[in-house]
């Protein structure tokens, strides 16, 4: 596990081939059914989509989830650009600069590496940076843990 100020990088390695994570990660409709996210049907990630879907998870339910897919490189590599901890009710974020998330898939001994890393919280308005990276910062611990048990058993 690495961090700093500016960036969170979270790695596991997943029992399962790559092809499946990679649909889990590039599948609008399975990548919502563990990262917490109801879009609405039709939504298709690829780059230069803006994707947007209703959080889930409890508490959070007023939470557009809105993301600007960057890139895909089928079967290694998804990147997108979003407001991170952009949960206030009422509040617009459109005026604050994104972070980049980007999600790495290898070949490892037992299934696939999944690195995700997210940068750019050293942009984020100083009132907002800190609480922004503790929340996504525990929020990728458990999205790694949702992804595992999303595809770690047989299809």
């Amino acid at each position: 596990m690495t961090s700093s100020t500016d960036r969170i990088e979270r790695s596991i390695v997943l029992k399962a081939p790559v092809a499946r994570v990679w649909h889990a990660l590039s599948d609008a409709a399975s990548f919502g059914s563990w990262f917490g996210v109801k879009f609405d049907d039709g939504v298709v990630f690829a780059p230069g989509a803006q994707v947007r879907g209703h959080v889930t998870y409890p508490g959070y339910e007023h939470v557009v989830f809105e993301a600007w897919i960057e890139q895909m490189e089928s079967q290694r590599r998804l990147s997108w650009r979003w407001h991170p901890a952009a949960v206030e009710r009422g509040r617009d974020y459109s005026d604050e600069p994104t972070t980049l998330v980007v999600f790495e898939l290898q070949p490892a001994d037992g299934g696939t590496l999944l690195t995700v890393v997210e940068s750019g919280f050293d942009q984020i308005p100083p009132r907002r940076r800190l609480e922004a990276f503790r929340m996504n910062s525990g929020g990728w611990d458990e999205q790694m843990r949702n992804i595992a048990g999303h595809v770690d058993h047989p299809a």
